[in-house]
């Protein structure tokens, strides 16, 4: 069996987790095949974007391999143990986290690193690594995604959260029945595929701004990442295609 499956639908690329007899943690295959998809994906001109997701009904991702790591006497994973989107290797195009089950440790990195998280009812969240003697440096963004407070909650117990209070707290966009979540997330990532393609790509990076840059700053930066989509041929085909009332066809130039 491949570890993990690439497919593309209607522009939309769907990287699957294809390892659901072991809640699909994260070998060394999965990684590698996780890695090799999100390249796939940057190179691949027909897909707008990415949707992350497991096999099974039971784990979106359970973390990492802890047989691996015992047999390994694994310390401090290397920076590429595993693709940590937005940190060791860039995805300028949307990403979106189909939580199909129990995302617990890499498997929460996995959803909290995509840029939105639609979840089955019956997913689990949690930052695991306390319970098992292990470490969490990529969760440092969690407080930036979530209340500080709930942050800490998250952190300090290990304890799961469920997806209703995911979506409370912000870390989820949208909470649907198991059996319809493929479906949504598909119908979500083609209405951002639908949309102009420079357009989508600077939103993106705006959409990170304040995250690392003080305001006055993040206002200079997203005026330089506006400039070429205002300047583009897709930014008078919108208006145009609304003035003769027909659907605009983008050329993402």
């Amino acid at each position: 069996m491949t570890p993990v499956r690439y497919e593309v639908t209607k522009g939309v690329a769907w990287l699957t987790i294809n390892r659901p007899e072991a809640y699909n943690a994260l070998s060394k295959a999965v990684r590698d095949g996780l890695f090799e998809g999100v390249r796939r994906f940057n190179d691949d001109q027909e897909a707008k974007v990415l949707v992350l997701t497991g096999e099974g009904e039971k784990a979106f991702c359970s973390g990492g391999d802890l047989k691996e790591m015992s047999d390994t006497s694994l310390t401090v994973p290397p920076p590429d143990f595993l693709p940590q989107i937005g940190r060791n290797i860039d995805v300028p195009k949307p990403t979106i986290a189909a939580v199909n089950g129990l995302a617990y440790g890499g498997g929460f990195l996995l959803a909290q690193q995509c840029d939105l998280v639609v979840a089955a009812e019956h997913a689990r969240f949690a930052v695991s690594e306390v319970k098992v003697g292990r470490g969490s440096p990529w969760a440092a963004p969690l407080s930036w995604l979530v209340p500080p407070r709930i942050a800490l909650e998250i952190l300090l117990t290990g304890d799961p959260i469920s997806a209703a209070r995911a979506q409370q707290v912000g870390l989820v966009n949208e909470v649907v029945p198991a059996a319809e979540l493929r479906e949504r997330t598909q119908q979500l990532a083609e209405r951002i595929a639908n949309n102009a393609p420079l357009s989508v790509l600077a939103a993106k990076r705006t959409g990170y701004l304040s995250a690392s840059h003080p305001r006055k700053l993040a206002y200079e930066r997203a005026e330089e990442i506006w400039e070429p989509v205002y300047l583009s041929a897709d930014a008078q085909e919108g208006p145009a295609a609304f003035r003769e009332k027909r659907s605009p066809v983008w050329q993402g130039r």
